[in-house]
């Protein structure tokens, strides 16, 4: 339970910095959509979907699923944006950079001694690792993932056709394609998330 906690807690405040990033990019860049709908919060409630957010991981867990969650996405107007795609992929890349840097803030505490409570460490680590999958998850280059937008920047134009084409399915796609090759993609996921927290630690 205490574990479950900690788990839940991470996710808040985790969630809550990666869309406030997208947020605060988004407005530096001279789209103020997002601020002007209160999304320049770190206040993780603010960000929360009742379908995608709660009732999605609500329904997996009880079908014995791997667990998928995705906060409210943060609304931008990509013609007040600067740089046109570039600055979206910007906006779009700083929400999972966002994570993976708490990831670091937090390494670093290990690597500089202060960390002498074994409660303490425990609480952390989760607290890493849930900061290092959402910047692996996010950085899939997968329509509506974060990782899309970098990907449809530099794309051929048949391909960002192709990719719209994918994003206007929302995250439905992105739930069939994980079920469906979950067998595949869970594994290289892993390893992915393994590698960083090894290197952090």
């Amino acid at each position: 339970m205490n574990d479950l906690v900690v788990l839940i807690g991470s996710l808040l405040i985790a969630m809550g910095f990666h869309e406030a990033t997208h947020a605060y990019v988004a407005h530096r860049l001279g789209d103020t959509t997002a601020a002007e709908e209160g999304r320049l919060t770190l206040n993780p409630f603010r960000h929360v979907d009742l379908y995608t957010t709660i009732l999605l991981p609500v329904v997996l867990l009880i079908l014995g699923l791997p667990l998928i969650l995705a906060a409210k996405p943060v609304p931008f107007d990509p013609l007040r944006v600067r740089f046109r795609e570039y600055g979206a992929a910007l906006i779009a890349i700083s929400g999972p950079f966002s994570n993976l840097a708490l990831a670091g803030a937090t390494a670093l505490l290990f690597h500089i001694g202060v960390i002498t409570s074994q409660g303490f460490a425990e609480v952390l680590i989760i607290f890493m690792q849930v900061n290092v999958a959402l910047f692996v998850f996010n950085m899939l280059p997968i329509p509506p993932l974060d990782g899309s937008r970098l990907l449809y920047a530099f794309a051929p134009e048949p391909l960002q056709r192709v990719m719209e084409r994918i994003e206007s399915f929302g995250f439905i796609f992105i739930l069939v394609i994980l079920l469906l090759l979950a067998q595949f993609i869970g594994p290289v996921l892993s390893n992915i998330n393994t590698t960083i927290l090894d290197f952090l630690l």
